[in-house]
This record gives C-alpha cells, sequence and structure tokens, in this order.
C-alpha cells in the first residue's frame, strides 16, 4: 500500500446513491419498513431476500470493483417469520400520552396533563384503551364526574389501542400507494 501526501484536506462522504430507502416487505407481502441501501445489498447478497417489481419501481446501480448491482426499490424477504409476536403495550400514563401525542383530547393544550376516563369509573368507565384519554388539568376538571354529551364536550380523535407498527406502516405504505383517480 503506498501513502501519498494530502495537499487538501479530503472529505468521505457517501455517495448520493447509498442515501436511498428500500421497502421491504414480509414473506407474505406485507410492506414491513423502509430500510438503508446498504441493508438491503447485504439482504440481497446473502440471499435473504429477492427483488420486487412493480410497474413504477425503480432500480438504482451500485458499483464495487468486481461487481455492478442494480438494487430495486422494493425487496421481498424469502426466509423466516419477522412478524414477530407483539403485545398491545399496558394502559398506563406514558403509553396514553405517546398515542395521544401529548395533547389534551378535548382543547388540544400541552399544558399541564393529566388523564381522564371518557365514562368515568364512578359510572362504569373501565380503565382500557378506548376509555383514557390525555386531558389537560382544566378540561379534567370542567368534565369532572360527567359524561361527555351531558356537558357537551368532544373528543378531538377517538380513542383505540395502539396497533402492530408493522401494520401501521402497511396502511400508510398503501395508502401512499393508491392510483390516482
Amino acid at each position: 500500500m503506498q501513502a501519498y501526501p494530502l495537499s487538501e484536506p479530503i472529505s468521505i462522504s457517501q455517495p448520493q446513491v447509498l442515501q436511498n430507502q428500500v421497502v421491504v416487505f414480509s414473506k407474505n407481502y406485507l410492506p414491513l419498513a423502509r430500510i438503508n441501501i446498504k441493508r438491503a445489498i447485504a439482504l440481497l447478497v446473502t440471499g435473504q431476500a429477492e427483488t420486487l417489481e412493480f410497474s413504477s419501481t425503480r432500480q438504482w446501480e451500485v458499483r464495487s470493483p468486481s461487481i455492478v448491482l442494480l438494487i430495486p426499490e422494493h425487496i421481498r424477504l424469502v426466509g423466516g417469520n419477522p412478524e414477530r409476536h407483539w403485545k398491545v403495550p399496558p394502559v398506563n400514563r406514558r403509553e396514553i400520552f405517546r398515542r395521544d401525542n401529548h395533547a389534551c383530547q378535548y382543547c388540544g393544550s400541552s399544558k399541564r396533563l393529566t388523564l381522564d376516563h371518557v365514562i368515568p369509573r364512578s359510572k362504569g368507565g373501565t380503565h382500557t384503551w378506548d376509555n383514557v384519554v390525555t386531558a389537560c388539568e382544566k378540561c379534567n376538571s370542567s368534565k369532572s364526574d360527567s359524561l361527555l354529551h351531558e356537558i357537551g364536550m368532544v373528543l378531538r380523535t377517538k380513542p383505540k389501542a395502539p396497533i402492530h407498527p408493522a401494520i401501521a406502516f402497511a396502511e400508510q405504505f398503501w395508502k401512499e400507494h393508491q392510483p390516482l383517480e
């Protein structure tokens, strides 16, 4: 190996092609995630994934000293089952705040947040994903022990349990790739 004197600083940066993202599908064609192109190359070269070609699939040419690879925009895993068991997280303060984006579900405030039971526990409400929401202290005390229709309050979003991250990604992916009418 020869060493050459550096006359000016060399900036080492990734080639533009390596900054692209590839969508990975499961063996059952469920879109799982976006990964960087380096990870996609590893999966394709080791035989853990195969090329998926849709009508609008782009490909990127990646060169090494010995080979030229065409990396597609979509790949499918051929073995294993990455759709691992996933449990719905427990109903607790941190998870409710995360689901509700740290905002009151009545007024949208992000100050002095508490938890509120939509149907109060004193009236038979349960501590479940579809009955607990984030509320600011002001809205929580205004609502008190009442039902929403009794005092005219309205929820900004309907409370529901979080869904599996792969399912959430799949829903978003297919929404983005709907044909234009």
